[in-house]
């Protein structure tokens, strides 16, 4: 008795589908599983064996071989004791009214109650099985909200083996779960920080603007409280909303991790907050069996590390690629996995070991030395890679208590739509989104300047020695700055201003 079922197993974000081959034979009672099966698919034997009973069906005292097909590519998760389980029992002809397994995949791991757990990296199989033309998949209930506003695939939630069963022969109807993408789009604006908290410190909610209008990389730099931690982490309140494509692509990346806490569609931007005692392989990804790190966690939105200098340099250093990237490749014996990190630095730092080297108000007691070594551990690669470097001096005490009314979060992020909308429109035809992502070729194309810009540009080359990535950020984020000042030529006011944001480097690191 021969049987034959899908499912799907996943290597990084993309997943790959698995014919389940069941055989039952004459011979000594024996169960085996082949085709590279890992640790937890060998052990799903045991549960499919006891579910299998406990669902009110004989388990047959027969010589069963699963067969894992393509044999070739290993195997790994448990989401296969759902197919496992439904192949014995169609090669045994308990399900009868079921033949159209050449479009149809199950996932689904299974508890010794013949219960049906919800997994890790639903959605992404989801999408993967439905782009290699699976019609319908039978899922785990506590996976449906996830995995239901994907078009062309039918999704059928069960809660047990039994429910399974039954479906498939006709014996209970269960209908294709969908959830209107409208449900989703509630609370999206609510976020408990907001820039009206922060008191004074113009420059800095400034310079936040234009980061979180072009998409650039970060640095702010100054003495304890003077607000750094803080504005930061009211960031996410002024950046556009996620669009749909870029919320299902965060929801898969937090899907593989485990880190779905509802089950349904993210449609925050994230904000991730690493401890600075974070080790490589949690920042960039990886593991015996490699999941995200970090930076794919942070992907369309901040990766935020505050005290910048306490992490190890080796830490800091494995960022480089990915912002140049926007992706990061774990490469391991058995595999190379890669996920997407297009993500916002924001770094956090002081001076100083002591933090009050350049605070107007309190001295500082570390030597030049001292200085000079806390500062190196951020590498001047690393510096040139962060595109807006901007200091910050303690709050004056009557901007303080002064009563003015501070901009809202909900009017800058207007001015920064508006902004990313022209960037949207003017790179239609180039698959980029915002000015961040300009090559060097598009630099020339689009960063375009009049002749008094192009003179103060040139002069501040020769005076300030930029590297030629520090040139091509600086023409990034002046495009920027032209975008929210509605201009099509960007101008010598612009210029100035992120010439302005590359001065620190010149002032403390060299």
């Amino acid at each position: 008795m021969y049987s034959k079922t899908n499912t799907c197993v996943l290597q990084g974000l993309s997943g790959y589908i698995v014919e389940v081959e069941a055989d039952l034979s004459r011979g000594l009672p024996l169960f085996n599983i082949v085709g590279l099966p890992d640790t937890s698919i060998k052990e799903s034997k045991e549960r499919v064996r006891t579910a299998i009973k406990n669902s009110g069906y004989v388990f047959p005292l027969s010589r069963i071989t699963i067969n894992l097909a393509p044999a070739v590519l290993k195997k790994e998760g448990s989401q296969l004791d759902l197919a496992i389980a439904v192949g014995i029992l169609k090669a045994m002809e308990i399900i009868k009214e079921f033949d159209n397994h050449k479009h149809t995949a199950f996932i689904g791991e299974l508890t010794l109650e013949g219960i049906v757990n919800k997994i890790e990296g639903a959605l992404p199989m989801i999408i993967s099985l439905r782009e290699m033309g699976i019609k319908n998949v039978v899922l785990p209930y506590g996976n449906r909200d996830e995995c239901s506003l994907i078009n062309d695939i039918n999704v059928f939630p069960v809660k047990s083996l039994k429910d399974t069963v039954e479906f498939l022969n006709n014996e209970k109807a269960i209908v294709p779960y969908k959830k209107k993408r409208e449900e989703l789009f509630h609370n999206e604006d609510e976020f408990d920080e907001d820039f009206s908290d922060i008191k004074g410190q113009e420059g800095l909610k400034r310079a936040l603007e234009v980061a979180a209008a072009g998409a650039h990389n970060i640095l702010i730099i100054g003495p304890p409280g003077s607000g750094k931690t803080m504005a930061a982490k009211r960031l996410p309140g002024i950046l556009p909303k996620l669009s749909f494509d870029e919320a299902i692509e965060v929801t898969k990346i937090y899907s593989v991790a485990g880190l779905l806490k509802d089950n349904s569609l993210l449609m925050k931007r994230p904000f991730r907050a690493p401890h600075h005692t974070a080790s490589p392989v949690s920042l960039i990804g990886g593991g015996r069996i490699p999941k995200p790190g970090e930076i794919s966690l942070a992907h369309h939105g901040v990766l935020f590390l505050d005290e910048l200098p306490e992490f190890h340099k080796n830490v800091l250093e494995v960022l480089r690629q990915p912002m140049e990237d926007g992706v990061v490749t774990i490469s391991r014996a058995n595999a190379t996995l890669t996920y997407p990190a297009q993500f916002m630095l924001i770094g956090a730092m002081n001076l100083c070991p002591c933090g009050h080297y350049g605070d107007p108000y309190h001295p500082c007691n570390c030597s030049q030395i001292s200085i000079d070594r806390y500062l190196n551990r951020i590498s001047s690669p690393l510096l040139d890679r962060i595109d807006i470097h901007v200091e910050v001096l303690p709050v004056k005490y009557k901007d303080l208590i002064g009563k003015g009314k501070e901009e809202s979060s909900l009017i800058i992020r207007e001015r920064v739509n508006i902004a990313r909308e022209r960037q949207v429109k003017r790179y239609k035809d180039e698959r980029i989104y915002s000015n961040s992502m300009l090559s060097p070729k598009n630099i020339k194309k689009y960063c375009l300047l009049d002749k008094k810009a192009e003179d103060i540009i040139k002069e501040a080359f020769k005076k300030f020695k930029f590297s030629a990535r520090s040139y091509n950020k600086i023409l990034k984020v002046s495009r920027t700055i032209a975008d929210l000042d509605g201009k099509e030529f960007i101008e010598d006011n612009h210029i100035l201003e992120a010439i302005q944001y590359r001065n620190l480097e010149q002032k403390y690191w060299r």
